[in-house]
C-alpha cells in the first residue's frame, strides 16, 4: 500500500504518517531527506527524531538518489519528506534539473520493494505569492511530483490542523 500525506507547514503530517506504522511488525524505515543546512535545519532534524524515538525505525538518511537504497523485504517506509527531495535532487551537482525522474524512478524502486510506503510532502502554490523565477519552477515539479504520485498512491490524505481529510483511498487500520 502507498500512501501520500499532504498538508502545511506545522499541520501533523508528519504524526499522521508515523501512525500508520504503530501495529506494523515488519522492519521499519524512516527515509530522511532534509539536508541538515543551518540552525533551522537542525532543530527540525532533531524534532523530527525525538518524534519517532522509540517507535522501531531505522533511519536512512537520503538526500538523493532514491534508486541506490536496499530495503528488507516486506518493510514498511516512511519518506520524510518530498519537498526537500525535490529539492535536494533540483540542485544535484550545482545545476537546476527536472528532479521528476529520478524522484519518480526512486518512488516505483521503493514501491516495488515495500508492503506499506508512505510519503509526506508539503502543499505548494496555495498563498499566490510570486517568488523568483528559481523558486517558482521549484513549486511548479514540486505540484507536479505531487499529482503523479497522488496517481499512483492507494490513499491520499491532506491534513489541516492535525485532521485528516481523505482524499483518495481509504485510511489503514
Amino acid at each position: 500500500m502507498m500512501i501520500l500525506v499532504t498538508g502545511g507547514s506545522k499541520s501533523g503530517k508528519s504524526s499522521l504518517a508515523e501512525s500508520f506504522f504503530d501495529n506494523f511488525s515488519e522492519k521499519k524505515y524512516y527515509i530522511a531527506t532534509m539536508q541538515p543546512f543551518g540552525a533551522d535545519a537542525q532543530t527540525a532534524i532533531a524534532r523530527h527524531q525525538k518524534m519517532r524515538e522509540g517507535k522501531g525505525f531505522s533511519t536512512i538518511e537520503r538526500c538523493t538518489d532514491l534508486s541506490g537504497i536496499k530495503l528488507s523485504p516486506r518493510c514498511g517506509v516512511l519518506l520524510e519528506c518530498m519537498g526537500n527531495l525535490c529539492a535536494n535532487e533540483m540542485f544535484r551537482d550545482n545545476a537546476v534539473c527536472d528532479p521528476r525522474d529520478a524522484i519518480l524512478a526512486g518512488i516505483a524502486h521503493i514501491r516495488s520493494n515495500s508492503e506499506l510506503f508512505v510519503i509526506v510532502t508539503n502543499e505548494v502554490c496555495a498563498d499566490g505569492i510570486a517568488y523568483t523565477p528559481e523558486t517558482m519552477q521549484y513549486m511548479r515539479y514540486l505540484a507536479k511530483i505531487n499529482r503523479e504520485i497522488a496517481a499512483l498512491a492507494d490513499t491520499v490524505i491532506e491534513c489541516t490542523a492535525g485532521f485528516p481529510n481523505i482524499l483518495k483511498g481509504v485510511i489503514p487500520c
